[in-house]
C-alpha cells in the first residue's frame, strides 16, 4: 500500500512540476516578445510614417490642404488673417518645401517674412 502511495505522490508531483515549468516557459516567452515588442515596435513605424510621409496621396493632400488654407487666408479679415498664418505656417514647417508648388511656396515664405516683422 505504501508503495502505491509513493508512486501516486511522485506522479503528482512530477505533473506539478511539469505545470511549473509550462508556466516558467510561458512567461519567459511572453516576456521575450514584450521586449522584441518594445525594441522594434518604434523602428517600424519610424519605417511605416517614412513611406507614408513619401507616397504621393499624402504629399497631394497636404499641398491642397494649404493651398484651401492660402485661399481662406485671402477671404478673410486682418483679424483672422494672423491666426490662419500661424496655423498655415505649422502645417508647413514638417512638410518638404521642395515639394511645394512655387506660388505657394513663395506665399508661405512671405507669412514668415510678416511674422519676423520683416514685412508689415
Amino acid at each position: 500500500m505504501r508503495e502505491t502511495f509513493n508512486g501516486a505522490a511522485a506522479t503528482v508531483l512530477g505533473l506539478l512540476a511539469l505545470a511549473i515549468v509550462a508556466v516558467g516557459i510561458g512567461w519567459a516567452a511572453n516576456e521575450n516578445d514584450l521586449a522584441q515588442t518594445r525594441y522594434f515596435a518604434p523602428r517600424q513605424e519610424a519605417v511605416r510614417r517614412s513611406v507614408f510621409e513619401q507616397s504621393k496621396a499624402y504629399n497631394q493632400g497636404q499641398i491642397q490642404e494649404l493651398q484651401n488654407m492660402w485661399f481662406d487666408y485671402e477671404r478673410t479679415d486682418p483679424q483672422h488673417q494672423a491666426a490662419l498664418a500661424g496655423l498655415i505656417l505649422h502645417r508647413a514647417a514638417d512638410f518638404d518645401e521642395d515639394r511645394l508648388p512655387p506660388d505657394l511656396r513663395s506665399f508661405i515664405e512671405s507669412l514668415r517674412l510678416k511674422q519676423a516683422g520683416a514685412i508689415p
